[in-house]
C-alpha cells in the first residue's frame, strides 16, 4: 500500500544575507516533527529552498546555502516562507523573488515573514490592512520606512489571515510547532521541540524577551541613539560614546532628546533599563541581583533604588504582584504571603518589616 503524502509542504525563499538561525531553526522544527525515527526524512513534512537557476544564496555570517530547486508553482506549497536578513548596507529585492512572491500571493498561498522578511513583504505591498510582528530591535527602523504600517513588536509572532509575521530568533521554532501542531498535531510539535531541547511551544501572543522605549518618528538621530542604548544594555556606553557615535557632542545630543522627548540621554537610558529589567521579572526566574548584573547596574541595591524610585516598589514586590496576577483566584497566596524567589526574601522582608 501507497504511503500518503506529506502532511505540511512548505517552500523557502532565501533573500540575499538571511539570517541563517532562522531558517536552520524553521527547517529543524519540519525534520525532526516530519520523519518516523531519526533518519531525517520529509515523511510527514516537505520542503523546497528555492531560489532562480538554484544559485546559491549567502547567509548575513557567510556561508552559502544550495538551494534544492528553482522556482515551483507556488500553489504546490502550504505556506511560503521569506526568510529576511540584514536591513542595512543589503541590496534591495531582487526581481525575480519579488515576481515569484506577488504571484504567491494572487493565488492564494500563505506567505510567512520571519526576521526582517517582514519588511519584504510590506515593501512588494503585500501587508496592507494587515498585522504585522517585527522584532523590538528592528522597531523603529520599520517606522521610518513604514510610516503608514504599525508594527507589532511585543509578540512573537502575529497570524492574520494569509499572512504571518515573525520577530526571529527563537520565536521561529515556536511558529514552525505551532503549523506542525495544526497539521500534523499537538503530539509531533513537542516531539520535535523536545529533540531540540526546548521544553514547550509559546503561542504568538507570548512576548519578545525584551521591551521598547516610546519611538519618534520625528528625529532620526535620537532614534538611533535609543537603538545604540538597546543594542548596549549589559554594558552601557558613556553618554560621550553615545555622541560620538553618531557625530555628535554631548549637546547636541542632549538638545535633540530635551526637544523631541522632555528628558535627557541618561533618563532616558536609565528608563529602558529598568524597563527591560521590570520585564525579566515578570517573565524570568532570574534572581533580582542577576537582573542588576546583565543590566550593567553597579550592585543590587542600586537596581534596587533605581526600581523604586521609577516604579514605587522594590523588585522583589513587583515579582511578587505580578506572579498573583498571573494565577487564577483561587491559586493566589493570602495579603502579605512571601512569593518571590528565595534571593528576593530578605529585600521581600525588608519592604514589609513593621515600622519603628
Amino acid at each position: 500500500m501507497a504511503q500518503p503524502g506529506p502532511k505540511l509542504k512548505v517552500g523557502f525563499v532565501l533573500m540575499p544575507r538571511f539570517t541563517l538561525t532562522a531558517f536552520s531553526t524553521f527547517l529543524d522544527v519540519l525534520r525532526l516533527a516530519g520523519d518516523e525515527g531519526d533518519l531525517s526524512r520529509p515523511i510527514a513534512c516537505a520542503w523546497e529552498v528555492m531560489n532562480p537557476q538554484r544559485r546559491p544564496v549567502r547567509s548575513s555570517c557567510g556561508i552559502d546555502i544550495q538551494p534544492s530547486s528553482d522556482f515551483i508553482d507556488p500553489k504546490a506549497f502550504d505556506y511560503l516562507v521569506i526568510v529576511g536578513g540584514l536591513l542595512h548596507g543589503a541590496h534591495g529585492i531582487p526581481p525575480e523573488i519579488a515576481h515569484y512572491l506577488r504571484s504567491a500571493a494572487r493565488a492564494g498561498v500563505k506567505l510567512i515573514g520571519v526576521c526582517t522578511g517582514s519588511f519584504v513583504l510590506c515593501r512588494l505591498g503585500l501587508m496592507d490592512d494587515r498585522k504585522c510582528c517585527v522584532s523590538w530591535y528592528h522597531y523603529r527602523d520599520f517606522l521610518e520606512e513604514f510610516p503608514d504600517l504599525v508594527p507589532i513588536a511585543d509578540r512573537l509572532y502575529v497570524i492574520d489571515r494569509d499572512r504571518i509575521t515573525c520577530s526571529g530568533g527563537a520565536g521561529v521554532a515556536d511558529l514552525a510547532a505551532r503549523l506542525v501542531s495544526d497539521h500534523l498535531g499537538a503530539a509531533q510539535a513537542y516531539k520535535a521541540l523536545h529533540i531540540l531541547l526546548v521544553e514547550r511551544p509559546r503561542s504568538g501572543d507570548a512576548a519578545q524577551p525584551a521591551p521598547f522605549l516610546a519611538a519618534t518618528r520625528d528625529d532620526h538621530l535620537v532614534s538611533r541613539a535609543l537603538l545604540l542604548m538597546e543594542q548596549n544594555l549589559m554594558e552601557p556606553l558613556s553618554i560621550q560614546d553615545l555622541a560620538g557615535a553618531l557625530a555628535l557632542s554631548v549637546r547636541q545630543l542632549e538638545r535633540h532628546f530635551r526637544k523631541h522627548l522632555g528628558e535627557s540621554p541618561q533618563e532616558s537610558y536609565m528608563a529602558l533599563r529598568l524597563k527591560h529589567a521590570r520585564w525579566m521579572l515578570e517573565h524570568s526566574a532570574l534572581p533580582a541581583v542577576l537582573i542588576a548584573a546583565e543590566l550593567g547596574f553597579s550592585d543590587s541595591s542600586h537596581f534596587g533604588r533605581s526600581f523604586k524610585a521609577r516604579y514605587g516598589m522594590t523588585p522583589a514586590h513587583f515579582r511578587q504582584i505580578s506572579r498573583q496576577e498571573a494565577r487564577p483566584p483561587a491559586a493566589r497566596p493570602a495579603a502579605g504571603e512571601y512569593d518571590g524567589t528565595n534571593a528576593d526574601r530578605r529585600v521581600f522582608d525588608q519592604d514589609h518589616a513593621p515600622e519603628s
